[in-house]
């Protein structure tokens, strides 16, 4: 829905209606503002995993799908990706530094799906009908079929309101596949590339 609006100096020009106001901040703007604003932006899907040695006998992976990741710096190889704070991943990666990110291809919906419910059982039980390798450095679960891996060793960790930026250094990338397109999430959707 648009509105007309006049500026000084200037024809009325249509811009965006402000969605119903909701649970708001100091700033003014409210959850359901910001949510909707960022759901335009379009984002690359990966899984990001890790291997806790010294969960059960033979240790315990975890995953976590994610939206906002990114490449920080080429020199030194450094990526950022957002966790949320106290998430059963944050814990995982607060004791443990290393971890993997898969890039997911536009045919692994199901996995991104998957690794994105809240109150699943277990990621074990995930991990056992997956086809994953290890990775060399980490030891973390790299899925069979993504678009590229890259395994990393945190570097440093900021606490972002309700969530942690981990900064890890890359150790390994790999381009295992070279077929399809990226998974891409968008206006609270999981999308293809161009559609």
């Amino acid at each position: 829905m648009f509105t007309t609006r006049a500026t000084s100096g200037s024809p009325a020009s249509a811009v965006p209606a402000a969605p119903a106001a909701g649970p708001g901040h100091a700033e003014g703007v409210s959850n359901e503002e910001f949510r909707a604003a960022m759901s335009r932006l379009a984002a690359g899907v990966v899984l990001v995993t890790a291997h806790d040695p010294e969960d059960g006998p033979r240790g315990e992976d975890a995953g976590m799908t994610a939206t906002a990741f990114v490449s920080v710096s080429l020199d030194p190889p450094l990526v950022m990706v957002s966790v949320r704070t106290g998430s059963r991943m944050d814990d995982v990666l607060t004791d443990r530094p290393l971890w993997a990110v898969s890039l997911l291809g536009e045919d692994q919906r199901d996995i991104a799906g998957r690794f994105a419910m809240s109150g699943r059982l277990s990621d074990s039980l995930l991990f056992a009908s997956l086809p994953h390798t290890r990775g060399e450095f980490t030891g973390a679960p790299l899925i069979e079929g993504g678009l590229g891996a890259v395994e990393c060793r945190t570097e440093q960790r900021v606490q972002a309101g309700d969530h942690t930026l981990l900064i890890g250094r890359v150790l390994s990338a790999a381009l295992p596949s070279a077929e399809g397109g990226p998974l891409v999430y968008y206006r609270g959707r999981y999308r293809h590339l161009g559609r």
